[in-house]
């Protein structure tokens, strides 16, 4: 399978607003990382013992596919695209590590996007679950299912007081991250989210951007994660974290009731505006693009919006960003022209999606 068809399509199999908690919880991660014995860490090697590792990996994986029920697509990054590799970070399919061009990385793409193996990233192998909704000990047991087919064939680097070696020491041990991406919009309207990232932090969890460490809550999106690997085991960390989501998911559900009980016309008002401006801009900056639909998400969990497919809400959160709106209009563009080419592609969308239902659509 070639990389267009991973770029081209927006919606992956973790974006399908499945699961449960779907209104609130977008997704769930899973990442494991893992090194080989008798190489160097990535940061160190030689191109050489790069090449030989990712011929390791990539052999293990592609004959494992009917055993996980896929198929796997090995990507050399060397030979994807600039573009096409921001694509794939916009798309959570490789870390922004990654898609750097002086790595001598690869990524091993499932055919429905929910399992990606990245090699030679920070570690040598980083094993990539994403699932629909509030799914963390489905999405471990598929991960966990990757790791014990690797780990059959390859020597994994491994210690019995220290668990996993691993390039960062923080993630020892288990060398599992765990994360839930979450839509907070409530909380962040009502300040809550002020007052309970610290109180995340203390409970020995983090919270990120959509993207990750480094970056912002685009679109009022969340992600929380563990931070500790060393001295707990998988299960212990998977049980805190959902303890802790389903707090927050409680938390954020309360605050809907408070908006809707003590400002439903304003809140309405709000909502409708955003539709309006997705529906009709004419400029439509990616920062704009994301609260709007942050808003009409909202909307449609409230049920005070009605005529509009989460699924188009989905394949826009994707077709917003910088990368991917390029590779959709099969050229580079500037600041102003993507702003322009945004507005318009998501007019055209939202329509089609009226037009579909047999409702007035037309500018």
């Amino acid at each position: 399978m070639s990389i267009e068809r991973f770029i081209k399509q927006g919606v992956t199999g973790w974006m399908t607003s499945e699961g449960e908690h779907a209104d609130i919880v977008m997704s769930t991660r899973i990442r494991l990382a893992r090194n080989l014995v008798g190489y160097r860490m990535p940061l160190s090697f030689s191109e050489d013992e790069a090449h030989q590792v990712d011929q390791q990996v990539t052999a293990v994986l592609l004959e494992a596919g009917p055993e996980l029920n896929t198929n796997f697509t090995s990507l050399q990054m060397g030979d994807v695209q600039p573009l096409q590799r921001q694509v794939l970070v916009e798309k959570h399919l490789i870390s922004p590590q990654l898609a750097n061009p002086d790595r001598p990385g690869s990524v091993i793409l499932s055919d429905d996007e929910t399992i990606s193996v990245m090699v030679n990233e920070e570690d040598h192998i980083r094993i990539q679950v994403l699932s629909p909704g509030l799914q963390l000990m489905e999405a471990y047991q598929k991960a966990n299912q990757v790791d014990n087919i690797l780990e059959k064939d390859l020597p994994y680097a491994f210690d019995e007081r220290f668990g996993y070696a691993t390039t960062c020491p923080t993630n020892t041990g288990t060398g599992l991250r765990a994360s839930v991406m979450m839509h907070l919009p409530a909380l962040t309207i009502t300040n809550r989210m002020n007052r309970i990232i610290p109180q995340i932090a203390r409970l020995g969890m983090v919270v990120r951007g959509i993207y990750g460490e480094g970056t912002e809550a685009l679109g009022n999106i969340y992600q929380v994660s563990n931070q500790i690997t060393l001295g707990k085991s998988e299960e212990d960390i998977l049980t805190d974290l959902l303890s802790i989501a389903e707090q927050i998911i409680q938390e954020e559900r309360t605050a809907r009731h408070t908006l809707m009980t003590n400002s439903p016309t304003a809140l309405e008002d709000r909502l409708y505006r955003s539709l309006g401006v997705l529906s009709y801009a004419r400029l439509l900056s990616t920062d704009e693009a994301a609260k709007c639909l942050s808003d009409v998400r909202l909307g449609i969990d409230l049920k005070m919006i009605q005529d509009i497919d989460m699924s188009i809400l989905n394949e826009l959160m994707i077709f917003m960003q910088p990368a991917f709106l390029q590779e959709y209009a099969s050229t580079e563009l500037k600041p102003r022209e993507r702003d322009v080419f945004r507005a318009k592609l998501f007019r055209e969308r939202l329509q089609m999606d009226h037009r579909k239902k047999g409702e007035p659509g037309g500018e």
